[in-house]
């Protein structure tokens, strides 16, 4: 019942903080809430430092029990994926699918290599060398743009059309090639396999393809469920089957369930929303995955904050974790603009696509997640635990991502909506 109890605990306080944001700061909830986290978890780890509150010990106890990689990665993330995708507009996804498509896995494979050989050679230079492999993995949890930071945030700062369409799309989708490219590389540096192009091609294809093929039938029978009922209450209802079992049936399959929800959740908002719900369903609709969205968020940045309580940072760790925010940055421009160069021959786009692409690129509890879940013991540098090494540079990148970049992002907005959209059409050749 511990678990219970902290979990409604911690639903409250997200809400407490929600309200006090909206009453004082009004800042983007998930900023919010994340620095609230932060602040309150420095607050309680000085005060146990000066022997005020000894708070530490239950968090070491109850970390384990709570298990967050688990929560997210096999529980919540369907019902954020879900409640994102839900907002998607299929024919604007259609017309920017070249660019998504290129983000999402150009982008997610350049990033993961950048990253990778600059973590490789620092390390080197630093005289804390660690085999390339493990370096790439870590490139392959931090590459992937988290949906659950990008969705929550870009949600209500009604950037271009064009621009939003980009961001959210390959935020929603790249987490599922991110998560498989991850289980690859986890695969050749833990568990001894040999990258061979069958293999990742069988892998690639049961977990992503497996995923959106999954996602079309869960997507067709609600939609033919809900269409053939006119209670309100229930066509709710059944929306909230899909991420709850729909989810873990993925997980069972062994597909990847995080492409699963993306693509039920586009059928669902896109073809079923107006086939299947009238208009006062249709507000009922939106308004409960918004509210349940914004519940799971703020939960989801408590849990991330009581983690924090339980990392004791060396001078070390801080120079590795700004290390790795330039390091991830970098990557991020060339993991945006290498495609673009391609695509700029093709299509006119906003001028500032580019720079809200790149800064809007978020790294948030998925990356940290990916990080925890690395084995603890299987690998050491200079005595200290990669695993260790890994999660906290993540929580660097992390922190600086929410806290930095969301908080700079909205006046690139507000600029961005000082232009035109241009027309997104294909040059005739």
């Amino acid at each position: 019942m511990e678990v219970y109890y902290t979990f409604c605990f911690l639903g409250a306080v997200s809400v407490f903080l929600a309200f006090l944001n909206q009453r004082i700061l009004r800042a983007q909830t998930t900023i919010a809430i994340t620095t609230g986290a932060l602040v309150l978890s420095l607050v309680v780890t000085g005060l146990g430092k000066l022997g005020l509150v000894e708070l530490r010990t239950w968090v070491d106890q109850l970390l384990p029990l709570l298990n967050l990689q688990d929560i997210l990665l096999k529980g919540m993330l369907g019902f954020l994926l879900f409640a994102g995708s839900l907002h998607i507009d299929l024919l604007e996804l259609r017309n920017q699918k070249l660019e998504i498509s290129l983000l999402v896995i150009v982008g997610t494979l350049i990033s993961t290599f950048v990253v990778g050989a600059l973590l490789y050679w620092l390390l080197l230079i630093i005289n804390m060398p660690v085999a390339f492999v493990y370096c790439l993995l870590f490139g392959a949890l931090i590459s992937p743009t988290d949906p659950i930071a990008v969705l929550a945030i870009m949600k209500n700062l009604k950037a271009p059309e064009q621009v939003s369409i980009q961001v959210e799309g390959e935020s929603l989708f790249n987490d599922g090639f991110g998560i498989v490219l991850f289980t690859v590389i986890y695969a050749l540096a833990f568990e001894g396999s040999q990258p061979t192009v069958p293999a990742v091609a069988e892998l690639f294809a049961t977990e992503a393809l497996g995923g959106i093929l999954l996602g079309l039938v869960i997507g067709g029978i609600f939609h033919w469920l809900i269409c053939s009922t006119d209670d309100h209450s229930l066509e709710l209802l059944l929306t909230l089957a899909i991420p709850s079992a729909g989810f873990s049936l993925a997980h069972i399959l062994g597909v990847s369930g995080a492409l699963a929800m993306v693509v039920s959740g586009i059928i669902i908002g896109n073809f079923t929303r107006e086939r299947g719900f009238s208009r006062v369903s249709q507000h009922e609709l939106d308004n409960f995955w918004s509210i349940t969205e914004d519940f799971l968020n703020g939960l989801l940045f408590l849990l991330v904050g009581l983690f924090l309580i339980t990392i004791d940072l060396r001078p070390l760790d801080y120079l590795l974790m700004a290390a790795g925010i330039i390091i991830v940055l970098l990557a991020r421009v060339l993991a945006v603009g290498v495609p673009f160069l391609y695509l700029k021959s093709r299509r006119n786009y906003h001028p500032y696509t580019g720079r809200i692409l790149i800064w809007g690129g978020l790294r948030g509890s998925l990356a940290l997640a990916l990080a925890m879940s690395l084995p603890a013991g299987s690998a050491f540098v200079q005595g200290q635990d990669l695993r260790y090494l890994w999660v906290v540079m993540t929580y660097g990148v992390v922190l600086f991502s929410i806290v930095v970049q969301g908080s700079t992002i909205a006046p690139l907005i507000r600029r961005s909506r000082e232009f035109a959209e241009p027309e997104s059409t294909v040059q005739s050749s």
